[in-house]
């Protein structure tokens, strides 16, 4: 499915060679850290959980995913936790919302997200990182996030399920998005909204690190 063209006022980028590929793909490995190690269980048991429910071998989900029968074990074993893109791989798979696999119990219905405990989620060369900003205690059709890309660096993110979008600002910095080919160029206040179900990149043209806020929103699943 083709995206639509950005909404908001998003600025067209100057014609230049492409943007280079990230310094290195990600890979099917684990991406602990102190802030996101406490997720390895989390993800272990929504893993094990939805497998089951699906009646889905090791074998079936990786073929469907793309992440390797070894990967998706140890991930279930809660020996390692997945990269964001590996996770989003999974996700779509078994047909849930991203922060369906972080789910937890339910939470009150007023709830602060301390900054000090927050869970965030980083690439394999710790370029970007995302920190939810809403109680992962269970799947949602919308979800908030701050995004942080490291100054020169770029950010693919694979095509999400049909129906996904995405709606983001710039806070700092300037970044270009690119959506199956159309590059769009947002500087600091700038907003962009687009069908996220077609391959799409997030590249920091400052030589600082960039800030962006983004909901996500997934489409209706039957």
């Amino acid at each position: 499915m083709k995206a639509r063209r950005a909404q908001q006022p998003a600025r067209a980028a100057a014609a230049e060679p492409p943007p280079p590929p990230a310094s290195e793909p990600e890979a099917d490995e684990p991406a602990l850290d102190e802030a996101s190690s406490d997720l390895t269980p989390v993800v272990a048991m929504n893993l094990k959980r939805f497998r089951a429910e699906r009646g889905l071998s090791l074998e079936r989900l990786a073929k469907a995913s793309g992440v390797s029968r070894a990967m998706l074990g140890q991930i279930e074993l809660g020996q390692s936790t997945p990269t964001i893109n590996v996770l989003w791989k999974i996700a779509r798979a078994l047909g849930v919302p991203f922060s369906a696999l972080m789910s937890q119990a339910a939470s009150p219905v007023t709830t602060v997200l301390q900054a000090d405990h927050a869970r965030i989620l980083r690439s394999r060369n710790g370029d970007f990182s995302s920190r939810a900003l809403f109680p992962m205690d269970r799947p949602r059709n919308v979800e908030f996030y701050e995004l942080r890309l490291a100054p020169r660096a770029v950010e693919h993110a694979d095509a999400h399920a049909p129906g996904t979008s995405e709606n983001l600002i710039v806070t700092e910095g300037s970044v270009e998005i690119t959506v199956a080919g159309e590059r769009r160029v947002l500087e600091t206040g700038d907003a962009i909204l687009f069908e996220a179900d077609s391959p799409h990149s997030y590249r920091n043209l400052s030589g600082s690190e960039a800030v962006m806020y983004l909901v996500m929103t997934y489409g209706s699943r039957g």
